[in-house]
């Protein structure tokens, strides 16, 4: 099986494409395919294309997999401010269920929520 892929949105940090690369290669973010300040529908689209897992903390495209369903599916992040490499560390974490996610044809989204809140 293809490894999944995944795209940040641009409100997390750039740096996790580097560092979750053993686990989820070949991703990427909105800044490294010219998205940077695009449109929801701009991120969506893009995703839906190249067959990506979007990822984002922002609420929009959580309502966006409600309305229109997948692809592209969703994972939404509701980890306020943690750092970049707490958001690494829970995505690494859920690993597993990232993988089964994909695979089901039913599901659209995913929420993952940090254990502890971040200032």
């Amino acid at each position: 099986m293809k490894g999944l892929r995944l795209l940040f949105d641009e409100n997390l940090s750039p740096c996790l494409v580097r560092l979750l690369a053993e686990s989820f290669p070949n991703s990427v973010h909105v800044d490294d395919v010219g998205l940077h300040g695009g449109t929801d529908g701009d991120v969506w689209g893009y995703a839906r294309e190249h067959g990506l897992v979007l990822v984002s903390k922002d609420n929009d495209f959580r309502q966006l997999s409600f309305l229109r369903g997948a692809p592209p599916k969703v994972v939404w992040l509701r980890i306020g401010n943690g750092p970049t490499k707490a958001v690494a560390e829970l995505l690494c974490s859920r690993k597993a269920d990232l993988d089964s996610f994909a695979r089901d044809a039913e599901t659209a989204l995913i929420t993952l929520q940090m254990e502890r809140d971040y200032p």
